[in-house]
Parts: C-alpha cells; structure tokens; sequence
C-alpha cells in the first residue's frame, strides 16, 4: 500500500483526497517507481474538472522523478535503484509509489536533481517541440516570437530556449514581478496583458511587421490578441487553456489575418516513442547541464498539500515550475 491524491468526482480543488492506495508488483514491460518529487501542471486540473474526460476515480500527474523499486519481465535496459524522470504516459504521479510503462521513463543524469528533473519533464519536453514545430530547433532562421505566461512553467523555458536558437522573444505577463522574471529568463520584451494591448503593442514592437509564430497556453482570453499579432501567414500554436477553452471559430478567420496557420497540439503525440522521449530528454538535459537553461522550481508543497498547490496554480499566485514532495 502506499498513499496518492485521488479524484472521485470531478471538481474544485476540493475533491482531491489524500487516501491510501493498492500498488501491485509491476507487470511485463512496466518499472515500479518511489517518486523523490512530482511536477504540477494547468493540465492536471483539466483532468480535475472534467475538461478533459478520464476514468474515474482517478490518481492526477503526468511528470515526476524517483528511483525504481521494482521491475516488470521484458524490461532490460532499467534496474532497480536507477533516478528515474518522466512527462509522458498514463495519469498517476500523484502517489507515493506507482507503476509505469519503461517506455515512459527515462534515466536522470548526477548533474540533475529530482526536482528539477520533475519540474521539467512534461514542460520540458513541450518546450523542445513547440520549438521544433516553429522551425527554432534545427534551423538558422531567426523569428519573431510571442510567448504567453513567459513567467509560468513552459513559458520560462520556451524563452530561455527561443532566445539561444537567435529569436526574437516578445512575453507576456500579468504584473511587473513577472514581467521582470521574464526578461532574466530570455524575453526580449514583456507586455503587461492587464493594462496593455498586446496586439498593439507587437506592432509597435516589430515596426508593424508582428510575430512568426504566437504560442498560447492561455486560451480564451489572447485568441483575438493572437490572431492579431501574428504576420501573414504565421502559426498560431494553441497548446493550453488556462482561462478557457479558445473559442469556435470559422476557418475563413484565418484567411482574414492573413492565411495563418493553426493548430492544437499535445506532447504525447510528439513523443510518441521510446526513442522519441529519449531524444527529447537527452536535449532537453543536455541544455541544462550546459546551462541554456535555467530552471526555475519556484515552489514546493508536500504531496498531501496538493489541493493547496492546485488553487495557487489556478489564483495565478506561481511562477516557474512548481514540485509536489511525498
């Protein structure tokens, strides 16, 4: 037995519980894992609400660190007592031990700590293939980015990574505190969403000639501002909702901005593979121990704190990356 935070009907913070769970001996081609930290993420309260439909009832998380206790027949290339990291696979890093197909895991190197392997796994990894999808990774151009919530947990690695592949890196924030994390961490300008224009302002900022690519984890509330900051025939990377769903739109929008390009993609169909996630984590832990980037783990609760975490994370209260601790 072991202890996780489970949902039991979907909801406010309020229905998660910290309860005692059955953890099984690992099956054919699964690791048992001891989580030493786990990553908070906006998309583990889609799973809580109901947005994004799952099982009931239900054990949250999708990225965490620990060492494997156990392994299942067929794995051969994992042993016990490997650090272990992950950000791709079925929910469950809410827990205190738990069971995972080997696929998913991937070995930490010495030069990287548990909190910061399990703040940056999912978020990581997100970062490397929005990156990869707007031409920043693997090409010499040199674009014009807009990185929303440049102070949250992908945001700060999309800019530290964008800037070091010789973009342009326009943010934005909500006060001047996360204005100001955003500039140390690569944007080259920051606008204050609340009491500025953000379309307005990319133009002011380009001379008029706006952004190549937008990515946008907010959602309903910068879809017009998106679609107006980008030039003609740039792409709008949708990868999150934080303050809603993007509207229904008809797709002679997009002609009219300029025949821009749209799109809503998810990491687990950008790390599909076992050869895939390791090539994004090896990247992905490359770039830290060389120090392209920073991360920044500005937050740590106890697992069992969980609903508290949640609420700050939803009050905008976070910045960076947040980690879970059993």
């Amino acid at each position: 037995m072991a202890k996780a935070i489970r949902v039991h009907e979907v909801g406010g913070p309020e229905v998660l519980r910290w309860e005692e769970v059955d953890v099984p001996a690992p099956g054919a081609g699964e690791v048992q894992l001891r989580h030493t930290a786990i990553g908070l993420n906006f998309i583990d309260t889609y799973f809580r609400t109901g947005l994004y439909p799952a099982p009931l009832p239900l054990v949250l998380g999708q990225e965490a660190a620990g060492v494997i206790l156990a392994v299942g027949s067929g794995v051969e290339d994992l042993a016990v007592g490997d650090r272990v990291a992950y950000g791709t696979g079925p929910l469950g890093a809410y827990a205190e031990v738990r069971n995972l197909p080997a696929q998913h895991v991937v070995k930490v190197p010495a030069a990287v700590d548990d909190k910061v392997a399990a703040a940056v796994m999912l978020k990581g990894m997100t970062a490397h293939y929005l990156l990869e999808m707007g031409g920043l990774i693997g090409s010499d151009r040199a674009p014009i980015v807009l990185v929303h919530a440049a102070a949250g947990g992908v945001g700060l690695l999309l800019a530290q990574w964008a800037k070091h592949a010789g973009a342009t890196v326009i943010g934005t924030a909500g006060d001047e505190a996360k204005a100001q994390l955003a500039r140390d961490h690569g944007c080259d300008h920051v606008i204050l969403y609340r009491s500025e224009d953000v379309a307005a302002r990319v133009k002011e900022l380009t001379g008029g000639a706006r952004c190549d690519v937008v990515y946008d984890s907010v959602g309903k509330d910068m879809f017009e501002a998106s679609l107006a900051s980008l030039r003609p025939r740039g792409l709008f990377v949708s990868f999150g909702n934080s303050s809603g769903a993007v509207p229904a739109f008809e797709p002679k929008v997009l002609a009219a901005n300029g025949s821009l390009f749209f799109t809503r993609p998810r990491l687990n169909d950008y790390a599909a593979s076992a050869d895939e996630i390791r090539r994004r984590a090896g990247d992905l832990f490359g770039s830290i121990a060389s120090g392209i980037l920073k991360v920044r783990v500005a937050q740590t609760y106890a697992l069992a704190e969980a609903t508290q975490a949640q609420r700050d994370l939803e009050g905008r209260k976070t910045t960076g990356s947040t980690v879970l601790l059993p």
